[in-house]
């Protein structure tokens, strides 16, 4: 965005702005995914305690979205110029709205079709693939065309809390699309529980919404702002007990968003400790997992690691607001080694 901006319109009015969106189109939209039948299906194989959130509505992502999208744009052509000479926020609402959209087809395919797992394992990490790649075109592109831009110094990575850079060359690509999908599949993990991803994919956004007014990265705060008030007007339907579920249409495209901020802002390594819970969660799939097929035995009750408390007799609001407190912690942390002076000062 050309003008500078205060943090009133980069932070606190698109988180408004987006979180009154987000609140006045939930009761239109909700109503309008329960009359199309688009239902959440739950797994057999999950705790019994969510067999009666079936048939509660999904897709609710698409508000998300929506309130993101409408409060972004009109704000970045008042006070930045035209959407696509902003290539960071372009970037940023390109990588959400892709992975959004894969999203939303597998959704639709289980609530519609009938088809309780979705767009297949392969069909869907080829889709990931496919967004990933094309954001990486993306990056070379907005290289050549505009240096200035904060795209335009890719290939370098940093070590969090040094200034150790590590030039990657085209090393890049595989970790851009490592972050892409690792991240995507993470967050996706992570929404199962009312107000689960919703909280903590806040807290991770709020946290690069301070980096982004930190950079001085007007898209980056905006965009993050938006988000984050979308996800807290999101939250006043979906906390326990869920009027709607995120479903992949917002969990993929959270985790892409989020993918996307952490390339902006050069800042690829510490979104593991900003986006810890994320991890923590695909972690805990992947060791449980291994652990089966290597051991025979579970390290868990029952992975992703929410499901383990919560049959471990946690209530599910307990875990959803511990795990909460858990990413304010990590968010903060990923703050500091970013940036001490803004607890130092």
């Amino acid at each position: 965005m050309d003008k500078p901006l205060n943090a009133e319109i980069m932070i606190i009015i698109p988180l408004l702005l987006s979180f009154a969106i987000c609140v006045l189109i939930g009761p239109m939209m909700i109503p309008a995914l329960r009359r199309l039948k688009f239902g959440q299906s739950i797994r057999v194989e999950g705790p019994q305690a969510h067999a009666k959130k079936a048939g509660t509505p999904t897709m609710g992502g698409i508000m998300v979205m929506v309130a993101v999208v409408l409060t972004t744009i009109p704000i970045s052509n008042i006070f930045g110029g035209f959407l696509l000479k902003n290539a960071d926020l372009f970037f940023l609402l390109f990588a959400t709205i892709g992975y959004g959209i894969l999203g939303f087809l597998d959704d639709y395919i289980k609530v519609v079709m009938k088809r309780n797992l979705g767009l297949t394992a392969r069909q869907k990490l080829l889709g990931q693939f496919f967004i990933g790649a094309i954001l990486f075109w993306v990056l070379l592109e907005v290289r050549v065309i505009d240096p200035e831009s904060t795209l335009s110094a890719i290939f370098e990575v940093t070590i969090p809390g040094t200034d150790i850079l590590i030039y990657l060359n085209w090393l890049y690509l595989p970790l851009l699309l490592i972050i892409m999908i690792g991240f995507s599949n993470a967050t996706n993990l992570t929404d199962g529980l009312d107000g689960l991803l919703a909280g903590t994919a806040a807290i991770a956004y709020g946290a690069y919404a301070v980096i982004g007014f930190i950079q001085g990265n007007s898209s980056v705060a905006l965009f993050s702002a938006a988000v984050v008030g979308a996800l807290l007007g999101f939250l006043v339907f979906n906390a326990h007990p869920a009027k709607v579920f995120m479903g992949d249409t917002g969990s993929l495209a959270l985790g892409g968003g989020l993918a996307a901020l952490s390339i902006i802002t050069k800042t690829e390594l510490l979104l593991l400790i900003i986006g810890a819970v994320f991890f923590i969660e695909a972690l805990s799939v992947m060791l449980q997992v291994a652990s089966f097929k290597l051991r025979g035995k579970r390290i868990f009750r029952m992975s992703p690691l929410h499901h383990h408390f919560e049959l471990g007799g946690w209530s599910e609001w307990r875990v959803v607001t511990t795990f909460w407190i858990v990413g304010l912690f990590f968010a903060l942390v990923g703050i500091f080694l970013f940036s001490p002076e803004v607890f130092l000062k």
